[in-house]
């Protein structure tokens, strides 16, 4: 089993919850840092969904 396929595993079902707690994690993330990296951490918010639907839509 390759890595891919462990995450798909783990995401199961569950992609729109992921999504979510990505943006979650991003909005605390934003309010302990300086407003200067906000864009940044939106950016990799954005970049780790993007993955998340990378890898489940494969087939």
């Amino acid at each position: 089993m390759g890595l891919l396929d462990k995450i798909k595993g783990l995401l199961g079902g569950n992609k729109k919850a992921v999504t979510d707690a990505v943006d979650k994690v991003a909005d605390v993330v934003e309010s302990k840092t300086p407003d200067s990296i906000d864009d940044k951490v939106e950016m990799a918010a954005e970049k780790v969904k993007d993955v998340i639907e990378n890898v489940t839509d494969e087939k």
